[in-house]
C-alpha cells in the first residue's frame, strides 16, 4: 500500500508526464497510433469485467485490466427513434446534441468540405485514416477517411421472423444461428468477421507506413437483429439468465408507443421467458463481437504496433433488452443512456476505475489530445486525459439526457430526475442506492426541494444546450 504523501506524489508524477507529452506538437512520425472500436447497442452492465457474471467478454476485460474504465459514461440521447445517429452525429462533429441536430444539415456542405470533422482534424495532423463497418452518419466515409471498407449504413435487415417472439409453448419461427435468415450473413460471412478482416488487412498496410494510424473501427454488433454462431448461441442456455430488474410486463407509464420498432421484437405483455431468450441472444452476439475484437488485438501485437497505440472502446448507446419492460433505447434510464467505456495506452494507468460522469463523445477531443492536436472551439465535449491524470476530478456539474420532444433527463450528485411533459409524470431515483432505478420517490413529500433543485439544473442545462423543449412544469 502507497502512503497518502507517496500517493500524492505519484499522482503529481502520472499528470506531469501526460502534460509534458502533449504539450509540444509532436511530428508526425512522433505520434501515437489511435485504435476506436464502437458497439451499437451495447449496454454498460453487458461486460464481464466491469461486474456481469454471466456474460464471456475475455477481449473487453483485456482491454479493461490494461487501462482505464470509465464507469459512468453516457450519451445524450437522440432527437428520433434511430438514437445512433445522434450518438455518430455527435462523435464525428464533437457537438452536444441539439446543435449536432442542427450540423447534421450541413454536414457535406460545411463540415464535411472545410475539413471539420473528427477523422479529418486528424488526417490533418498527418495521421492515416481508415474506417469499416456502420457509418449511419450524413457524410462520405470516401472523402472523409483515407481507406474505407464495407461501410455499412445501419442495422442488418430484420425480417418478420425476428419481431413478436418467442411464445413459450409455440414453436419459435426465428433461429439467430441460422445464416438462412440473411441479416447479419447477409453476404455470406458474419458482419462482426467482416470487420474484424478489415481491420486486420489494415493494420498489414499501417505497418509499412511512416504515418501513425487513426482506426475507426464501427460493429454492428450487439444491434438486433441479435446473431451468433451456433457455438455463442449454445453459451447461453436460457434457462440460466438471470432476469433483468425491474421486470415489467408493460412499459412504464407508456413513455414509447408499444409499435416503436425496438419494442415489437417481443411480445406483449412481457414474459420472463421472452425476455431471457432475447437476452441470451444478446450475450451470444456480444461474445461473439468479442472473440472479433480479440483477432485485432492479437494481430495489433503480432505486428509490433500496440506499445504505441492508445485502443478505446465505447458503444453509440446502451439497450434495456428487457429491462422496465423495454427492449430498445429510446428512454431515458441508465440501462439505456450508459455504455461501457475503456482506455488503455502507453499513457494510460492499467487497471483503474474512474467513477466520473463522461459522455462517449469525449473520446474525441481526447483522441485530439493525445495527438497533440489543438481542440477546435467548436468541439463541445472534453479531453478525459486531465480526469485520467488526476488533475480534475469531475468534467461535469451534471448529466444531461434527452429523447425527442417526450422525454428529460439529470443526473447530479447520485439523483436523476426523469420528466415526461406530455404525460405530466416525474420520476426521482437514489441511484446511489437503487442503481437499477426500481424505486421512484418523486411522491415523496421530503424530496420536493431536491425535486425543485435538479429541476432548475435541468431547465439551465437545457438553456445552456439549446433544447427546443422547456420543462418548467412543476407537477409529479
Amino acid at each position: 500500500m502507497l502512503s497518502r504523501t507517496n500517493q500524492s506524489l505519484a499522482q503529481l508524477v502520472c499528470t506531469f508526464v501526460l502534460m509534458a507529452a502533449f504539450a509540444a506538437p509532436l511530428r508526425a512520425a512522433d505520434k501515437p497510433n489511435i485504435l476506436f472500436i464502437f458497439a451499437d447497442d451495447h449496454a454498460y452492465n453487458t461486460v464481464h469485467a466491469t461486474g456481469n457474471a454471466q456474460i464471456k467478454t475475455p477481449n473487453l476485460d483485456r482491454i479493461a485490466k490494461s487501462g482505464t474504465v470509465f464507469t459512468h459514461a453516457y450519451n445524450m440521447g437522440g432527437w428520433h427513434g434511430a438514437v445512433c445517429v445522434a450518438s455518430r452525429t455527435m462523435l464525428n462533429t464533437g457537438r452536444f446534441m441539439w446543435r449536432a441536430r442542427d450540423a447534421e444539415k450541413t454536414l457535406k456542405s460545411d463540415w464535411q468540405a472545410n475539413g471539420k470533422l473528427w477523422s479529418q482534424l486528424l488526417a490533418k495532423a498527418g495521421y492515416d485514416t481508415f474506417f469499416t463497418g456502420k457509418w449511419h452518419v450524413r457524410a462520405d466515409t470516401g472523402a472523409i477517411f483515407k481507406y474505407a471498407n464495407h461501410v455499412r449504413g445501419g442495422m442488418p435487415r430484420q425480417t418478420r421472423q425476428g419481431y413478436d417472439r418467442p411464445h413459450e409453448g409455440k414453436p419459435d419461427p426465428w433461429d439467430p444461428a441460422d445464416p438462412k435468415f440473411g441479416g447479419f450473413w447477409q453476404g455470406g460471412k458474419h458482419w462482426s468477421e467482416v470487420v474484424a478482416d478489415d481491420a486486420i488487412t489494415y493494420l498489414d498496410t499501417a505497418k509499412k507506413s511512416d504515418n501513425p494510424f487513426f482506426m475507426y473501427i464501427a460493429f454492428n454488433a450487439p444491434h438486433d437483429p441479435r446473431q451468433a454462431p451456433r457455438k455463442y448461441v449454445d453459451m447461453y442456455p436460457w434457462k440460466t439468465i438471470d432476469l433483468p430488474l425491474p421486470f415489467n410486463k408493460q412499459i412504464p407509464h407508456s413513455i414509447v408507443p408499444n409499435g416503436l420498432r425496438d419494442e415489437r421484437l417481443a411480445p406483449f405483455p412481457r414474459t420472463q421467458y421472452a425476455v431471457k431468450v432475447n437476452r441470451a441472444e444478446y450475450y451470444a452476439i456480444i461474445t461473439h463481437m468479442d472473440a472479433q475484437i480479440g483477432r485485432i488485438l492479437d494481430h495489433l501485437e503480432k505486428t509490433g504496433q500496440k506499445d504505441n497505440t492508445y485502443i478505446v472502446f465505447t458503444a453509440d448507446h446502451g439497450l434495456a433488452c428487457g429491462h422496465h419492460g423495454f427492449m430498445g433505447k429510446q428512454n431515458m434510464y441508465d440501462h439505456s443512456v450508459r455504455v461501457p467505456f475503456f482506455i488503455a495506452g502507453p499513457t494510460i494507468p492499467k487497471g483503474k476505475s474512474n467513477p466520473a460522469a463522461i459522455y462517449l463523445q469525449d473520446v474525441v477531443p481526447t483522441s485530439l489530445d493525445l495527438a497533440g492536436v489543438k481542440t477546435p472551439d467548436y468541439v463541445e465535449f472534453k479531453s478525459l486525459l486531465p480526469l485520467i491524470s488526476g488533475k480534475r476530478d469531475r468534467s461535469y456539474d451534471a448529466v444531461y439526457g434527452a429523447y425527442t420532444m417526450t422525454q428529460r433527463m439529470v443526473t447530479q450528485d447520485g439523483w436523476k430526475l426523469l420528466v415526461y411533459p406530455q404525460k405530466d409524470v416525474t420520476l426521482l431515483y437514489n441511484l446511489k442506492n437503487d442503481p437499477l432505478e426500481q424505486h421512484n420517490l418523486a411522491d415523496k413529500a421530503e424530496h420536493a426541494g431536491r425535486i425543485a433543485k435538479l429541476r432548475a439544473k435541468l431547465l439551465a442545462l437545457q438553456k445552456e444546450m439549446g433544447d427546443p423543449l422547456v420543462v418548467e412544469s412543476t407537477s409529479q
